[in-house]
C-alpha cells in the first residue's frame, strides 16, 4: 500500500544560486527535479507537490521595478500568483511528459492557491523570508539605500527579505483529496498566494511571500499525509556545519531535533524552517524526511537522507 506524500521542492532547485535566469535553464532543471518525483509516484505512492519560488518572485519583482516607469508596478502577491502559474506549467508540463514516456498511467493537475494568514503575524514587523538572486555585499548596500531589507544568506550572498507571515488554511484541501489517488497535485507553490479575511469574510492579498516548507507542513497537516518530504540541495541535515567536527544527521528523534534547534545549529533562512517544519510534522506521529532532489526516491525507503520521527 503507498504512502500520502507532500513534496516541498526549493526555488533554488529550480534556478540554482549563481544560474542565468533562463526560461531554458530553470525548465531544464525542473526536468531533472521532476524525474526523481516521477519514480516516487511509479513506487506506489500518492504525491502532492508543493514548490518554493524565491529567485523567481524575486525576479519578477526585480523586472516590476526596472519597468515602473513603463508599467505600474505589480503587488508581491500577484507577483506571487504569476510565479505560482510559470512554476506549475514547467513543473506539470515535464511530470506529463515523463508520464507520457514511462507509460504511466496518471494525470497532473495543478493549483493556483490562495493561502489565509493573520494580517497582524509578528512577522510584518520584521522581515526575514529570502528572496531573488544572490547579491555581493556592495550589491546588497545599493538596495538597501532604495528602500529594500537585505540580509546575507548563509554564507552564499545576500537576499533580499520579506514578510513571511504563517498560514494558517490552504484553500482546496477538499478537491486535492478527491483527485490524489490518481492524480499528481501541484499545490501551494511559492508557500501560496497570501490572503486575509476582513470583518465581512472577504478576502484581500497581502505584501509578503510564505515560506514554502511551513505551508508544504499546513498543507501536509491538513491532507493528513504519511509522509512530508522537504528537497534541497544538501543530502542531509548537519549539526556543526562547515566545521571540523560536522556530523551528517540520518534519523533523529524529535526530542534530538528540538535540542539542535535550541543550540542554534540551523539558519535561519534556509535549514531552521525545514527543521521547525519537520518536528511539527513528526509530532504528530508522522515521518518528515529531508534530503537532496536525487535521492527522493531512495530517502522514501530509509536508504538516505535525514528522517525525523517522534
Amino acid at each position: 500500500m503507498g504512502k500520502s506524500v507532500v513534496i516541498a521542492l526549493g526555488g533554488n532547485a529550480i534556478l540554482q544560486p549563481k544560474q542565468e535566469a533562463t526560461y531554458a535553464n530553470q525548465f531544464k532543471n525542473v526536468i531533472s527535479a521532476t524525474r526523481h518525483m516521477i519514480e516516487i509516484k511509479e513506487a506506489g505512492h500518492k504525491i502532492v507537490i508543493t514548490h518554493g519560488n524565491g529567485p523567481q518572485v524575486g525576479n519578477i519583482i526585480a523586472q516590476n521595478e526596472a519597468a515602473k516607469n513603463v508599467v505600474e508596478p505589480l503587488p508581491i502577491y500577484a507577483c506571487n500568483a504569476e510565479s505560482q502559474g510559470f512554476i506549475g506549467y514547467m513543473l506539470e508540463k515535464a511530470l506529463k511528459n515523463h508520464i507520457k514516456k514511462r507509460g504511466i498511467t496518471a494525470n497532473v493537475a495543478k493549483f493556483l492557491t490562495m493561502v489565509e494568514v493573520d494580517k497582524y503575524d509578528k512577522a510584518f514587523e520584521k522581515p526575514t523570508k529570502p528572496i531573488g538572486v544572490f547579491y555581493s555585499e556592495e550589491e546588497a548596500k545599493k538596495l538597501e539605500k532604495k528602500g529594500f531589507a537585505m540580509s546575507e544568506d548563509a554564507g552564499r550572498g545576500y537576499r533580499r527579505v520579506v514578510p513571511s507571515p504563517e498560514p494558517k488554511v490552504i484553500h482546496g484541501i477538499e478537491e486535492i483529496r478527491r483527485l490524489i489517488d490518481e492524480t499528481i497535485v501541484i499545490s501551494s507553490g511559492g508557500g501560496g498566494i497570501p490572503v486575509y479575511r476582513d470583518d465581512s469574510g472577504l478576502l484581500h492579498g497581502l505584501e509578503a511571500v510564505i515560506d514554502k516548507d511551513r505551508s508544504g507542513l499546513k498543507l501536509a497537516q491538513q491532507l493528513n499525509a504519511d509522509v512530508f518530504m522537504m528537497l534541497t540541495d544538501v543530502p542531509n541535515v548537519f549539526i556543526n556545519f562547515g566545521k571540523e567536527n560536522e556530523q551528517k544527521l540520518s534519523r533523529i528523534t524529535v526530542e534530538e531535533a528540538e535540542q539542535y534547534v535550541a543550540e542554534g545549529q540551523f539558519p535561519a533562512g534556509s535549514m531552521l524552517p525545514k527543521m521547525q517544519a519537520a518536528i511539527e510534522f513528526a509530532k504528530l506521529g508522522k515521518e518528515a524526511i529531508i534530503c537532496s532532489l536525487n535521492q527522493a526516491a531512495a530517502a522514501l525507503d530509509g536508504k538516505a537522507g535525514t528522517r525525523i520521527t517522534k
